[in-house]
């Protein structure tokens, strides 16, 4: 077997493990449809009394809300249903034998990731060009735009995988991380503007979340395809998206070369 081909391998566990349940896949699509449609309802409501607020449109405002739902399918599959996390397998002894196989536990980890979230990305890009298709969301604020989004979209996918890998490798020394997976959700959800838009927070809130990495993965991408980050301006946004690409690689890197000395295991 080529090591082209053990990638490829590795990189689809989780997709094939969610193909072959055709109810999980039947779930995920009615769930998908649910959500857009009730966000779309809310905004559609919380806009018919004013065409604008806090300088947005209530088409900026519903494709918004629209591409913040499609962005929780980025996050691919959960594998926690399959008893594929690192905390189930830490607990379960199993995280032993990322170590004995070929590939290094760090490559591992990271060709299952880009599975995922690959998986969720097809997901997340069905569900927008059905709801483009169907007029829920706008189109970008122009071609310029959209290419600077997708750009902007990719380095925000790095810095959340980061975020999600170093979480995940904190279990080599929390054994349990279900509480900090909970923080770093709601944490990612609330300072990213996953939940509203940053736009109708405080001032204080804003400037905080200004100082996270949080907002990198999903408020820059959607405020320049919204055209509220005009394309010709965001060169500081990329370059801060960068920038936290490099540190939280760096932490994730150091955090790695520690993780091999201690594979706590409980009841392993």
């Amino acid at each position: 077997m080529t090591a082209a081909t053990r990638r490829w391998r590795v990189a689809r566990i989780s997709a094939r493990y969610e193909v072959s349940q055709p109810g999980r896949v039947t779930a995920i699509a009615v769930q998908l449809a649910l959500q857009i449609f009730l966000m779309w309802c809310l905004w559609r409501a919380l806009y018919s009394a004013s065409p604008t607020n806090s300088g947005l449109s209530e088409a900026q405002a519903l494709t918004y809300a629209v591409l913040g739902v499609l962005y929780t399918r980025l996050r691919g599959p959960d594998r926690s249903v399959a008893e594929d996390t690192v905390a189930q397998h830490v607990r379960e002894g199993s995280i032993s034998y990322w170590f004995l196989r070929p590939i290094e536990p760090r490559a591992y980890h990271r060709l299952r990731a880009i599975g995922d979230q690959a998986y969720g990305f097809a997901w997340a890009t069905a569900g927008y060009l059905v709801c483009l298709l169907l007029g829920v969301v706008q189109k970008p604020a122009s071609a310029a735009a959209f290419w600077v989004f997708l750009l902007s979209l990719l380095l925000g996918q790095v810095v959340l995988y980061h975020l999600l890998a170093i979480t995940d490798v904190a279990t080599f020394w929390l054994v349990d991380n279900t509480g900090v997976i909970g923080i770093i959700g709601f944490a990612q959800s609330l300072f990213a503007g996953a939940i509203a838009p940053l736009w109708f927070f405080p001032g204080w809130f804003r400037t905080l979340s200004s100082w996270l990495p949080f907002q990198s993965s999903f408020h820059i991408p959607v405020s320049i395809y919204v055209g509220r980050i005009p394309a010709g301006s965001a060169a500081r946004d990329l370059v801060v998206q960068l920038l936290w690409c490099l540190l939280l690689s760096a932490v994730l890197h150091r955090l790695w070369t520690r993780a091999g000395r201690r594979v706590i295991v409980q009841g392993g």
